[in-house]
Order: structure tokens, then sequence, then C-alpha cells
């Protein structure tokens, strides 16, 4: 027996020893196994994680973001302790002492799961998470993923702090909406960042991590109870008093959503994105972090959105009420209180257009919702459709385009407005430097992307005389100089040309001065044939307009199509003094790191003589003074300017400029074939946008005269008077033959007498227009 006994023990000891070398065996190979194709944790040292782009206007003010994961890096230091302690409290309350695997909790989490018959409560610690979700599918809950994130979770905490790990996590873990890392959660949840977050608002954020279901937007019940979870636990923890604890879960979740949505210009961060993505990759400016120092001037910018939507609902107004409403009721009944628009989210001001919907009508008053605001329509605040009764115009559930004129708490007074059927596009340029301080493409980015500003080609109708003009004078004509606006036809490729002035009438021999600032089509096409029309095409090339010029002589009334910003960019030569800088929208690109990328330097060509610019602003300042853009004096201050109309009333413009800033505004329909409607001319349609922004942009600006710039009726005149030629000109394309510019003045001045030879005090134009076009 005791033999027998001693080799019984033998061989229990021998099979223990066997099991465990099989364990022990299994185990090494299930760790080769797991850990052969596991990342190289030294990865982490060279890891960057994406970040937003962010660009920056001329102030420093943010104005736009890209990204395919919005996160915003914060340092350790940069964490506040109350949301360390949120986060600690409810994720891994052990974080400071386990080395990756926190044991006793995997203990009680297999205990609480075995006794549950399913996997009901994870063991997870931040590093694990962090490892997980930096190197595995998140997704997948098998057995090998839980070893290899455990082994890599080890190896984590083998090569880095706790600091160092907690500031991956901080910045790495996902908060829903598009949201990485807690300072862009902050910021979007709460228009905070971390280091201003309330006990409340830390345990939300908090309470997110564990997954969507929790998300304060979409699940708010959810989420106010894990919340208020997630409170209860530092309170029994001590990281917050009982007294903190009951105040802060009384609290409502109080969101207020900052959407990174690049509302204030965004044609402009489009165009900007486009130019980024050419020069520096998709990846780099999704990805990489970039800082991008932009010209966009925010007043300005802001002072074109607001210009644009008046101008364009004041045209609107114009011709009528449209009707023809969208109802939510239509499709899905019972929506009334559950609809809310993407509108209502940012804050609603004075001023603003918006969508209402409308929840009652009533014979005297509507009721609109706004989001949380509440308006009452009544007949006052709808006059201009010619209706008396909002039944009239109105029905539950209709979603209306409305003016907020007055809002005060969760009240607001509005004007019945409609989404303009026309569009407009608005370009700001800084005449010493060239830069873009503001960029409106179209009504509504939301609705379209075409940016009307640098895509859209356009006739240019009278404002493209400007260049016939300069290039007379280029050649030695003189303001003073005179021509004949009497009928004419020039045979052109076999068939008659004859322009026509929009008023039809004709004033006989006039000065070029008066011919400008009045807009008349007969002399303008006359001066054309008279320097040359490929030497006005060779001159406006100069100008930096590189879009086709047809060799005919219509181009004098615009028959060329242009960008209004080519077209724009052109006219600052005028009050740069003879020469063009480059339009551009960016100041300075630097990397994530601070190494700057790009400075660029604008191109500066010399286009005129100086003399022949002061010579031009002088004759453009008679536009305003006394011809088709007369209501530009409204400004207040020096300026000069050019309107333009086309055949039809398809399109109009009007460019101005005082002597820091240039700006030009179009208008018209996307389909070239609609008009505008009659009589709605360069200085109907387009100039009032030019006026109201540049009164809004030009605050604070003090008044100049525009320099070494002297006042034709100060000058003196005395040149050679030109001689009309026999009507005779270049082949004409068959289409554009009737083509005439409409944007001369509704009234007329008593004729000019022609100045002689030799030298005379310079002519009066007459009295100030009564009406302006």
């Amino acid at each position: 027996m005791k033999i027998g006994g001693g080799t019984l023990f033998g061989r229990l000891a021998f099979t223990f020893l066997v099991v465990c070398a099989i364990g022990f065996g299994a185990a090494v190979g299930l760790l080769f196994v797991y850990t052969g194709d596991l990342p190289e944790i030294h990865a982490l040292e060279d890891y960057r994680p994406n970040v937003v782009t962010e660009l920056y206007a001329d102030d420093g003010q943010s104005i736009g973001t890209f990204a395919l994961q919005r996160r915003i890096l914060l340092a350790y230091q940069q964490i506040p302790k109350l949301l360390r302690d949120a986060i600690l409290t409810t994720e891994d309350q052990h974080f400071e002492e386990h080395w990756g695997v926190d044991f006793p909790r995997v203990l009680e989490a297999g205990w609480h799961d075995v006794r549950h018959r399913g996997m009901k409560q994870g063991a997870s610690t931040l590093t694990m998470q962090l490892a997980g979700g930096l190197f595995l599918n998140r997704s997948d809950r098998s057995l090998r993923r839980k070893i290899e994130e455990t082994i890599l979770a080890i190896q984590v905490e083998r090569h880095y702090t706790k600091e160092q790990i907690f500031t991956m996590y901080a910045n790495q873990i996902y908060l829903g909406a598009g949201n990485y890392g807690f300072e862009a959660a902050s910021q979007y949840y709460f228009n905070r960042p971390v280091g201003q977050l309330t006990l409340s608002q830390a345990a939300t954020l908090a309470a997110i991590i564990r997954g969507p279901i929790y998300n304060p937007i979409i699940h708010p019940e959810r989420a106010l109870a894990r919340r208020n979870l997630v409170i209860s636990l530092m309170a029994r923890d001590g990281k917050a008093t009982q007294a903190q604890a009951a105040a802060a879960t009384k609290e409502p979740l109080g969101l207020h959503l900052t959407s990174p949505r690049n509302d204030l210009a965004p044609y402009f961060v489009e165009e900007t994105r486009q130019y980024l993505e050419h020069t520096y990759g998709t990846a780099a400016v999704h990805e990489q972090g970039l800082r991008v120092y932009t010209t966009l001037n925010v007043a300005m910018q802001r002072a074109a959105n607001l210009a644009v939507r008046d101008g364009l609902h004041a045209y609107d107004r114009r011709h009528g009420w449209r009707g023809n409403l969208p109802n939510i009721l239509a499709e899905n009944p019972g929506t009334l209180d559950s609809y809310q628009n993407d509108e209502w989210r940012g804050s609603i001001q004075k001023g603003d257009y918006v969508t209402g919907l409308v929840t009652s009508v009533e014979p005297t008053f509507a009721t609109i919702k706004i989001g949380a605001i509440r308006a009452m329509l009544t007949p006052a605040d709808f006059v201009w459709t010619g209706r008396k009764s909002p039944r009239q115009l109105l029905k539950v559930g209709d979603l209306v385009v409305v003016q907020i004129t007055e809002v005060a708490g969760n009240t607001a007074r509005v004007q019945l407005e409609q989404e303009p059927a026309a569009q407009a596009a608005l370009v700001a340029i800084d005449n010493p430097t060239g830069e873009i301080k503001a960029m409106v493409g179209g009504y509504d980015f939301a609705e379209s992307k075409f940016n009307r500003a640098t895509q859209a080609v356009r006739q240019t109708g009278s404002s493209f005389k400007v260049y016939v003009y300069a290039t007379a004078l280029e050649q030695g004509a003189s303001p003073f100089d005179t021509i004949v606006d009497q009928p004419v036809t020039f045979r052109s490729g076999g068939k008659d040309y004859s322009p026509k002035n929009y008023d039809e009438k004709f004033e006989g021999r006039i000065t070029l001065r008066r011919a400008l600032a009045d807009s008349r089509n007969v002399p303008a096409v006359r001066l054309l044939d008279k320097v040359g029309v490929q030497n006005v095409i060779d001159v406006t090339r100069r100008f930096g307009v590189a879009s086709p010029l047809p060799p005919y002589l219509p181009l004098a009334l615009g028959a060329a199509d242009l960008t209004l910003m080519e077209h724009t960019s052109a006219f600052t030569v005028f009050p740069d003094d003879g020469i063009h800088i480059e339009p551009h929208t960016i100041r300075r690109v630097m990397s994530y790191d601070g190494v700057v990328l790009e400075e660029p330097k604008p191109q500066v060509t010399d286009v005129i003589p100086p003399d022949v610019a002061r010579t031009m602003v002088a004759m453009l300042e008679e536009v305003v003074q006394f011809g088709t853009g007369v209501r530009a004096k409204e400004l207040g201050r020096p300026s000069a300017g050019k309107t333009g109309t086309t055949n039809d009333f398809t399109d109009a413009w009007y460019i101005g400029f005082t002597p820091q800033l240039t700006a030009g505004v179009w208008v018209g329909n996307d389909d070239r074939r609609v008009s505008l409607g009659k009589k709605e001319t360069g200085a109907r349609a387009a100039l009032p946008i030019w006026l109201e922004f540049s009164q809004r942009a030009m605050q604070g600006i003090p008044a100049e005269d525009f320099p070494n710039v002297v006042p034709l009726e100060k000058q003196v005149g005395g040149k050679q008077i030109l001689v009309d030629t026999p009507d005779t000109a270049p082949p004409a394309d068959a289409a554009e033959q009737g083509l005439t510019e409409t944007g001369a003045p509704v009234r007329s001045r008593p004729p000019e007498k022609p100045l002689q030879k030799v030298s005379a005090p310079a002519p009066s134009d007459g009295a100030p227009a009564a009406s302006p076009q």
C-alpha cells in the first residue's frame, strides 16, 4: 500500500504537472496566436488623431471647420477635475491602481453574468476601451477580441503614464453627433469649453460614454436618468457633496446645441475648401487640423448676408404673393406638435428670415411657431400681399418664411415673406490688398451650393462700358470730348445692327462724361467702333478678365459673359490708381503644429496709367452724382460705380466702390431665359443691395475722398472732339444684333452744347436725376 500509495501520489503529481504543462503551453500558444497580429504599441508615440481644420476671419474669429471626425485636442492640464471624476467614477473607479485590467471588477462582472446567464455587465477599463477603440473593431464582442483588448491594455500601461493614457482617452472617445473627445462634445452640447462645465453637464458627457442609447438629443429621458446615476455615484465616492448632487439632479439637461455648420459665410468657406483640397489634398484638410487664416471680415459678411436677403425679399414683394406653400399635414397628419426645423436650433435674432409653422388661423390673425418662439401674424404684417385676412393666405400646417421684426423671450413680431424666386450674389474686395472681405453666392447655401459669385457667367449689360471708356481715355480722349447720340446702323456680316437707347430717345452731340453717366447705348457703340473692338478686348484682359469676349460691337453693351468675381475685381483697378491686385481669400495656412505652409503674395499688375484711372474714377463718380447710380448718393460718402442691365431684364448689376472697398452685386434667375420683370434694372434690383451692404460694412470707417482725383466740374476740357466715322463694324453674331442696355435713366437732361477745340471751362451736366435707374 505504501508503495502503491506512493505510486498513486506520483501518478497524481505527474498528471498535475502534465495538465499544468498543457495549460501553460496552451496559454503560450494562445498568447502567440493573439499577439501575432496585434499592432505595436510603440506606434502610439507617433499617433495623431484626426483633428478639425479651423478657418479664421481677419480678426481671428472662427468662421468654419472641416473634419471627418470633429475633435479638438486637450492637454491633461486642460481637463478639469470635475470631468475626470465623473468619467472615472462611472467608467473605471480603480484606474489609478490597476495595470490595465481591473481583476476584482472582472470577477464581479463574471459572477453577475453567470447569475443572469448572459453578458450583462462589462469590465473594460479606460485603458482597454482606449486600446480597443484605437486598434480593434469595437462592434466585435467575441472572446478573441476581449483577449486581444486585454493584452493591448497591459502593453499600453507598460509604456505610458496614467496621465498620457487618460489624455488619449479623453481625446479619442466618441460622444455622438460626430464629436470625438470631450472638448468637441462640450462645445457642441453646451456651447462651452470643458473648463466651464457644471457638475450636471460633466455628468451628462460622462453618461454618453456608454453608447448612443444615452445621446441626450435622441434619448433625453435615458440620458437624464444616466446622468443622475453618474451624479449619485460621484456623491457616494465623495467626488461631490450630497447638496451639490441634489441640486445637480434637479437641473434639466440644459442643452445648448452649437453645430459647426459654417453658417456665416458658407460660399466663402466652400470656395476655400476647394482650394485647400486642391493644394494640400483631401486627407490633410479633413484629418490633419490645418489652421487657415482667411481674409473674410465678419461684420462685412453679416452685412452682405442681410443685404442680399433684404434685397431679394424686396424684389419678391414687388411681384406679389405666389402661395402654394408646403404643408406638413398633407403627408404626415398629427405632426403639428412634434415638428422641428433645423433653422430653429440656432439663436433667432431681429432681422432674421426663418421658416415658421402655422399652428392656427383665425379671421384676424394666425399663430406661427418658430421653435420655442410664438408669433402672431396680423393683417398689418402682410399688407404687401393685397390680402386682408390670414385665411386668404394660410392654413394650419403651412411652412412660411417670416422676417423677425422684434423678439423678446419666447414671443416675436414677424412679417410674412416668401422664398424669393430670383437669386443674387455679392462680392466685396479690399482695394489696397485685394483681400475678399465678403462673399454671398446665393440666397440659401443649403438649397443650392452653386456659387453665383464665382461660377455663374452672365451678361454684364452697361457695366461693361467702363472698359470701352478706359480704352478711349488711354488713347488720348477726354471726358469733355463729344460724341453723337443719334440713330445709327452698322453693317455687319451682311446684316444691319442698330443699337438703341433705353428711353428710345436721342440727345444729339453730348460729352463722354455725360454719355457714361446716363449710360447712353448709341454713344458707347460708336465709341467702341472708334477705338477698336480688339483694343478694348486687350485692355479688358489687362484688367484681369479671363472669360471669352466676343469681338463684336454689341460687346460695348455687355454682350460678354463674366463672373461677378472677375468683374468686381477688375473695377478695383480704378480706385487702385491703375493697378490690379489679384483677389484672394487666404492670408496664411499653418499646420496643426504651427508650421507655416503658405503665406501667399497676390500678383500685382499694371493695367492703365494712373491719370486714366483717376479720370475714370471722376467719371464714375458722376454716375452716382447725376446718372443711373444716383441712389448710391444715400451712402453719404464719396463713391463711384456703374449700373448694368441686359436685354429683357434678365440680369441686373451694380458695381460700386469707395476709396477703401469695391463691391459688386448681381441679381437674376438661374434660368437666364427668365426675366426679372419689367423695369427691374441694375439701379432698381442690384443697387439697393449694394447700398444696404455698404452702409453697414462702412460703419466705423472714416469717409475719405478719392486721393488725387479732381472732380470733372473742376477740370478744364479742350481735347480733340471725336469725329464720327462711317458706320462700319466687324462681323457680329446675329443673335447679339438686337442686344440693348436697359440701365439708363427714365428722365432726360437738356442737350449739351458741343465743346470747342480750344481750352474752356467744363460744361455742367445739368440737374441731378429725378428718379434713379
